[in-house]
C-alpha cells in the first residue's frame, strides 16, 4: 500500500491548488488595490475559460494512397487529463480547405483513438490533420491541434515530387521585452527562414545611420540568434544579413522606443531570475509597477517593482512548478502592460518509460516481443507504433506528445523540429529553448482583454455526449409548442438495441436530449404531443450539430512544403504500398479470406456466449463478472439495486435509490453504457428488463483515467434478445450521426494455419495499439507482433500520459 508521502509526491504537479499555493507563497509586498484587480481578473478568467489542448500521436509522417491513417488522441484541460471531455472532431483537411473525411471520436479517460482509410484514388498531395473539442472552438482557432501529412499517390512511384525551388529568405528581429528603449541595454533575438518557411542560417552585421557597425549577426540555432544593442535617441538601425549562398538583405531593425522599460530573463534552471530596467529613475510611472508571472492562466508570482527603492530585480523559484511556459508581464500603475518575456521551466523527471527486447527476430513472419515499464505509482495510458525503420523514415520535423503539450500548443507560428528541445538538458539545448520563448508570442490571451473584460463569446458549450435538440411548432410552424411534450424511440441498426426518451418542450417550443451515446448512426422515431389537446398538426424540426454540416475549413497555418525524402527510400516505400494494396484487393474479393476463426479448446457457458456477443476489446479480456440478463427476470428495480451483493467487495449504498454510491477498493467504479463513458443518473435511469449483459470489471481498470475502482459496463438489449419488437406506428423518423466506430488494426498470428496466410505480407506498419495496458502487479506492458516478409529494422515509438498529467515518450530502433 502507498504511504502518504509517496501519494503526495506523484500528485506535486497538480494544478491550479499547486501553482495557487506557490502564488501565496512568493507574494511579497503588500498590493495595491490595481495590483490585485489584474491577479483577481486572471483567476477569474481561468476559472470561466480553462485551456484544453488536444494532441494526436499517428502510426507515420506520410502515407500511401491506400493506406490507414492511425491516431490516439489526448486531450489535457488546465494541465490534467480531460476526464470530462466526451467528444473530439478529427478532420482530414486538403490543401484547399475541403475537410476530404471526418470523425466523430469517442473520448474516455481523457483518450480515444480512431482512423483514417485513405483510398487509392485518393489525390497525391498535402494533408493536414486537425483535431479538436467544441470548447476549444470558443479561443483563436490557431490553438487546436494540427499536423501536416504527405498522400504520395502509391499507383504511380515513379512519379515522385519534385523539391520547391525557392531564394527568397526574411529575417525578423524581437527585442527582449517587446521593445527597444533608447538608453536601455537590451538584448534582441532574431529569426531568419527561407522561402518555404524553414530556418536558415545567415550572418551579417547592425548599423547605425553613419554606416558604423554596432553588432554582429550570426545565427547559433535553427535559424535563431541574438545580439546586444543600446539604442541611442535619434538613431535608427539597419541590419545587413546574407546566406551562404550570398543572397543579401537589407532589414530595419524596431523602430526605438523613448520611454517605457526593459526586461531581462535569465534561465538558470532552478530560478529564473529576471532584471527591469526603465528608461529614466526619475519618472514616478517607474516607481509604483508591478511584475507578474502566470503559468497555465494561474499567477504564480507577483512582485511590486520601484526605481527609486532599487526594487528592479528578483527570480522566482522553479523546484515546485511543472514544466512548460511561464508568463513574465510588467503593469504600469493604470494596469497597462509595459513589458513581456516569455521563458521554460524544463523538467528532467517527466513520465519515465523503459523499453525492453524479451525476443526479437526480424526474419520473415517470426515473432517479436517487447516490454514496456511503467513507474509503479502511476495509472498510464499508452500508445505504441511500430513501423518499418527504412522504408518509414521519420520527419526532420518532430513534434512529439511532450514539445507539443508542453510547448507549442501555446505557441502561434512555426517552430521547427520543436521535439529537440527535449531530448536533453544541455546548456547549448537549454539556450536553443530560450531562443525559442524570445522569438515567438504568448497569445491564449491578452491581458487588455481580460483586464478590461472583454471576454470570448461562448457559442459552443462543453459537450457532455451527444445532443439531440430542436424546436416543436404548431399552427403550420407559426407559433412555438411551449411546455409540450417530444417523445422518442431510439434505434441502433448496428446492433439493433433500442431506447426510450421523453422531453418537455420550454416556452419557445425548444427540446434537447442530452448525453447520448451510441456509435455510427441510429432512427430516432419522434413523435410531439400538444398537452393542451389544442393542437394536432405539431411539427418538430431537428437542429443539425456543427459538424454534420462543416464541409470547409479556413486554416490558420500555411501548408508547409515537407522536407524531401530520398528517392530510393521513397521509391521502395511506394512499391511496398502498391503492393500491398494489391493484398487487400485480393482478401476483399475472396470471402474466405475475411473469415478467420480461431478454434476454441472448450464449450463456453451461456453467459459467456452472451459475452462474446456483446463485450470487445479490453471489456472483452478484463478480468471481472459477467451477468447475463437476457433470458432472467428479477424483480430489481435498477442496475444497481441487481448488483448489489453479487460481487465481492463491491458496496452499493442505495439509502438514495436516485443517487446510488459505489465504492471498491478505495475507489468509485467508472461507468460505461454499450462501452461508452456514462454516469449514475444515467444508469440509473434505464430499465432494467432492457439490459442484456453486466460486465463488472476488478480494480485497476485500465480503460482510461480513474479506473482505480474498477469499472461497471452495462449492455442494452439487441436483435434476438429484445422481449418484443417496439411498435413505432403513428411516429415520424429521424437519423442523427453518432461516434465513429473503431476500426480494429490486423495483426496477423503466423502460429495459427489460415489460408489468408498464403498472400504476401506487407505491412509497414507492424502494430498499432492505441490502448496498451500495464499489468498492474509488474506495472509492465509487453507489446507481441509479427515480422512481415520483409522488414529487417523495426522503429518502436511510445507515448503516454499519466493520470498526474505527466507526459513520456520513448522512441528506439532495433
Amino acid at each position: 500500500m502507498q504511504s502518504v508521502k509517496s501519494k503526495k509526491n506523484r500528485l506535486k504537479w497538480l494544478l491550479p491548488l499547486c501553482l495557487m499555493g506557490i502564488t501565496a507563497a512568493l507574494a511579497f509586498y503588500p498590493a495595491d488595490e490595481w495590483q490585485d484587480k489584474i491577479t483577481q481578473a486572471l483567476e477569474q478568467y481561468s476559472k470561466r475559460f480553462p485551456q484544453e489542448k488536444v494532441y494526436l500521436q499517428v502510426d507515420k509522417d506520410y502515407y500511401g494512397a491506400g493506406e490507414t491513417i492511425w491516431f490516439k488522441a489526448y486531450v489535457l484541460l488546465q494541465g490534467q487529463p480531460s476526464l470530462s471531455a466526451t467528444n473530439l472532431y478529427v478532420e482530414l483537411i486538403d490543401k484547399s480547405g475541403k475537410i476530404v473525411q471526418k470523425k466523430l471520436i469517442s473520448l474516455g479517460g481523457a483518450t480515444g483513438s480512431g482512423a483514417f482509410v485513405v483510398p487509392e484514388t485518393m489525390p497525391a498531395g498535402q494533408y493536414q490533420i486537425r483535431a479538436y473539442t467544441a470548447w476549444m472552438l470558443n479561443f483563436d482557432p490557431e490553438f487546436l491541434f494540427y499536423k501536416d501529412i504527405v498522400i504520395f499517390d502509391s499507383a504511380h512511384p515513379g512519379n515522385l515530387p519534385s523539391k520547391p525551388a525557392g531564394n527568397d529568405f526574411a529575417v525578423q528581429f524581437f527585442p527582449e521585452g517587446g521593445n527597444a528603449i533608447v538608453g536601455v541595454g537590451g538584448r534582441i533575438a532574431f529569426k531568419a527562414i527561407d522561402q518555404l518557411g524553414y530556418p536558415i542560417e545567415v550572418n551579417g552585421i547592425v548599423q547605425n545611420l553613419k554606416g558604423e557597425t554596432v553588432a554582429l549577426i550570426k545565427t547559433t540555432r535553427d535559424g535563431m540568434g541574438m545580439f546586444d544593442l543600446t539604442p541611442v535617441a535619434g538613431e535608427t538601425y539597419k541590419a545587413i544579413v546574407q546566406t551562404p549562398k550570398g543572397q543579401q538583405k537589407t532589414v530595419l531593425l524596431p523602430v526605438l522606443k523613448a520611454a517605457g522599460v526593459g526586461l531581462k530573463i535569465f534561465n538558470k534552471g532552478t530560478r529564473i531570475f529576471y532584471q527591469t530596467l526603465p528608461a529614466t529613475k526619475d519618472n514616478p510611472i517607474y516607481n509604483n509597477m508591478l511584475i507578474v508571472a502566470q503559468m497555465q492562466q494561474h499567477v504564480i508570482y507577483k512582485a511590486k517593482l520601484n526605481a527609486a527603492e532599487g526594487q528592479l530585480s528578483g527570480f522566482l523559484p522553479t523546484a515546485a512548478l511543472p514544466p512548460g511556459i511561464v508568463q513574465f508581464t510588467i503593469f504600469s500603475s493604470d494596469g497597462m502592460p509595459m513589458a513581456e518575456r516569455l521563458a521554460f521551466v524544463r523538467k528532467p523527471d517527466r513520465l519515465q518509460l523503459a523499453l525492453s527486447t524479451l525476443k526479437l527476430n526480424n526474419q520473415p513472419r517470426q515473432k517479436n516481443v517487447f516490454e514496456i515499464k511503467v513507474p509503479d505509482t502511476l495509472l498510464t495510458s499508452l500508445s505504441v507504433s511500430i513501423t518499418d525503420a527504412d522504408n518509414v523514415v521519420l520527419s526532420e520535423d518532430q513534434n512529439n506528445i511532450i514539445s507539443n503539450l508542453l510547448m507549442t500548443s501555446d505557441l502561434k507560428g512555426y517552430i521547427a523540429n520543436p521535439a529537440q528541445y527535449f531530448k536533453d538538458m544541455d546548456p547549448a539545448t537549454m539556450q536553443g529553448l530560450d531562443l525559442v520563448m524570445m522569438t515567438n508570442g504568448w497569445r491564449r490571451f491578452t491581458w487588455e482583454k481580460v483586464l478590461h473584460n472583454y471576454l470570448p463569446e461562448i457559442k459552443y458549450p462543453y459537450e457532455q455526449g451527444l445532443l439531440l435538440k430542436g424546436v416543436a411548432t404548431i399552427n403550420k410552424g407559426t407559433a412555438p409548442l411551449g411546455n409540450g411534450k417530444v417523445d422518442f424511440i431510439l434505434k441502433q441498426p448496428v446492433d439493433t438495441s433500442t431506447a426510450f426518451s421523453s422531453v418537455t418542450t420550454n416556452e419557445k417550443g425548444e427540446f434537447a436530449v442530452d448525453r447520448l451515446q451510441f456509435v455510427d448512426t441510429i432512427n430516432v422515431f419522434y413523435r410531439a404531443n400538444d398537452l393542451n389537446k389544442a393542437w394536432k398538426d405539431v411539427n418538430v424540426k431537428f437542429e443539425p450539430h456543427f459538424f454534420e454540416t462543416q464541409t470547409s475549413a479556413v486554416m490558420p497555418y500555411p501548408f508547409r512544403e515537407p522536407q524531401p525524402i530520398e528517392n530510393t527510400v521513397l521509391t521502395s516505400f511506394l512499391n511496398t504500398v502498391n503492393e500491398n494494396n494489391a493484398v487487400t484487393r485480393s482478401i476483399q474479393q475472396k470471402p474466405i479470406f475475411l473469415q478467420e476463426y480461431n478454434v476454441k479448446d472448450k464449450r463456453l457457458t451461456r453467459t459467456e456466449v452472451v459475452e462474446q456477443r456483446y463485450t470487445t476489446g479490453m471489456f472483452n479480456a478484463g478480468d471481472g463478472y459477467g451477468f447475463d440478463l437476457t433470458k432472467t427476470e428479477n424483480g430489481s428495480v435498477s442496475i444497481f439495486q441487481y448488483l448489489q451483493s453479487k460481487v465481492p467487495g463491491l458496496t452499493i449504498n442505495m439509502t438514495d435509490p436516485t443517487a446510488p454510491a459505489m465504492q471498491w477498493r478505495g475507489g468509485a467504479p467508472v461507468l460505461f453504457l454499450n462501452e461508452m463513458p456514462t454516469n449514475v443518473a444515467m444508469l440509473n435511469n434505464i430499465n432494467i428488463q432492457d439490459v442484456a449483459f453486466i460486465k463488472v470489471l476488478r480494480p485497476t481498470f485500465a480503460g482510461g483515467f480513474g479506473g482505480s475502482g474498477g469499472a461497471i459496463a452495462v449492455y442494452l438489449r439487441r436483435g434476438g434478445d429484445s422481449k418484443s419488437d417496439v411498435d413505432t406506428h403513428g411516429f415520424e423518423k429521424y437519423r442523427k450521426a453518432g461516434y465513429d466506430i473503431v476500426k480494429e488494426f490486423y495483426a496477423p498470428d503466423y502460429t495459427v494455419r489460415k489460408e489468408i496466410h498464403i498472400l504476401q505480407d506487407k505491412r509497414l506498419t507492424l502494430y498499432w495499439n492505441p490502448n496498451l495496458v500495464a499489468d498492474t502487479l509488474t506495472h509492465t506492458a509487453r507489446i507481441s507482433f509479427y515480422n512481415n516478409d520483409f522488414t529487417r529494422r523495426f522503429r518502436v515509438v511510445v507515448e503516454g500520459m499519466a493520470e498526474d498529467g505527466t507526459l513520456g515518450r520513448v522512441e528506439q530502433l532495433y
